[in-house]
C-alpha cells in the first residue's frame, strides 16, 4: 500500500545530467549537441569557474539547452578539489573554499541556473581506516555544527544572485562528516534558510542509507535536488538500484526538483548510454503513475 502525499504522482519530474561526466573527454560545445535531442530538460554545468569563459558558453548554452545550476567539483572531483574543504582549521583553505562556492554561485547566475550543491570536507582524520571506520554521530554533529555560521554567510551570498544552494551528504570514503539524508537534515535545519535545501544522491545512498526510502522520507520537503547514478557509478539500469522505490519515493513527497544524472563516462561512445539510462528512469515514473 503507498503512503500519498499532497502532489502525489500528478507533478512532471524534469530531468538534467551533469557536465561534470564529459569535462574530462569533450569540450562542452562537443557534448550539448548530442544531449539537446535524448529528452533531457536542462544541464549542470560543471563547477570550475577559472575554466570557462562564461560569456561564450551562455551563447552555446542558449542554442541548445539550458542550464539547472552548477555542480561543484568537490574533494578528487576537482583541479583543485582537495583545496576545497569548509571544515578545515586551515583557515587559509577554508578561506578559498568559500571564494569558491562564490565564485560558482556567480557563474550560476550568469548561466541562468538557479542551484549549487555544497559538500563538506575536513582535514584527514589520523587513524582513520576510511574503508572499515565510521565516526560516531555525535563528532559528526560537533564538527557540522561550526558549518552553520559559514553554510548562513554563503545562504546569504547565494540568495543576493538568485542561486540556492543543496547540501549533499557523501559516502564515508569520500568524507566520514555529512554523510547520510539525516545528517544532512540536521544541518540544514539548524542553518534555517530559505537559500539551503538538501541534495541526495543515489551512488552515495547505496553505500550509506539503511534504505532509500527512509532517506527520502527523512530529507522530505528539504530534498530540492537528487543526482541518479547506480550502484557501480553508470547510468540506472545498469546494475542494481532498484530506481523504481525511488521515484516512487520522489512522487509520495510530492517532490520537484530535477532527477539529475551523474554518471561516470568512459570515452565519447555514451550516447546510447545517456538516452537509454534517462528513458529507463522515465519508464520507472510512468509505472508509479499508472498504478496511482
Amino acid at each position: 500500500m503507498h503512503r500519498h502525499h499532497a502532489g502525489s504522482g500528478g507533478q512532471r519530474m524534469k530531468y538534467s545530467i551533469t557536465l561534470a561526466s564529459f569535462r574530462k573527454i569533450e569540450p562542452v560545445e562537443e557534448t550539448l549537441p548530442k544531449l539537446a535531442g535524448q529528452g533531457y530538460d536542462a544541464v549542470e554545468m560543471f563547477g570550475e569557474p577559472q575554466d570557462v569563459e562564461v560569456a561564450k558558453l551562455k551563447d552555446v548554452f542558449s542554442a541548445y539547452i539550458p542550464v539547472c545550476g552548477i555542480t561543484g567539483m568537490w574533494g578528487s572531483a576537482g583541479r583543485d578539489g582537495w583545496k576545497r574543504k569548509l571544515l578545515s582549521s586551515d583557515q587559509n583553505l577554508v578561506q578559498a573554499s568559500k571564494k569558491y562556492v562564490q565564485d560558482c554561485i556567480k557563474m550560476c547566475n550568469s548561466l541562468g541556473g538557479a542551484e549549487m550543491n555544497v559538500c563538506l570536507f575536513a582535514d584527514e582524520l589520523p587513524g582513520l581506516d576510511r574503508t572499515h571506520s565510521m565516526l560516531a554521530q555525535n563528532e559528526k554533529e560537533q564538527l557540522a555544527r561550526k558549518a552553520v555560521p559559514m553554510l548562513a554567510e554563503l545562504c546569504r551570498f547565494a540568495a543576493d544572485h538568485g542561486v540556492k544552494l543543496v547540501l549533499e551528504p557523501l559516502n564515508r570514503y569520500s568524507t566520514p562528516y555529512c554523510s547520510t539524508a539525516r545528517d544532512a537534515a540536521d544541518i540544514v535545519r539548524q542553518v534555517n534558510s530559505d537559500s539551503l535545501g538538501m541534495l541526495l544522491d543515489t551512488f552515495h545512498m547505496n553505500i550509506e542509507e539503511d534504505s532509500f526510502e527512509d532517506a527520502i522520507q527523512t530529507a522530505g520537503q528539504l530534498l530540492k535536488h537528487t543526482h541518479f547514478a547506480d550502484n557501480n557509478r553508470k547510468m540506472p539500469g545498469s546494475a542494481h538500484i532498484d530506481f523504481a522505490a525511488i521515484m516512487r519515493c520522489l512522487q509520495e513527497i510530492g517532490y520537484g526538483g530535477y532527477v539529475s544524472f551523474e554518471p561516470n563516462i568512459a570515452d565519447k561512445n555514451y550516447e546510447h548510454a545517456t538516452k537509454t539510462g534517462l528513458d529507463f528512469v522515465k519508464s520507472k515514473t510512468a509505472c508509479y503513475q499508472r498504478e496511482l
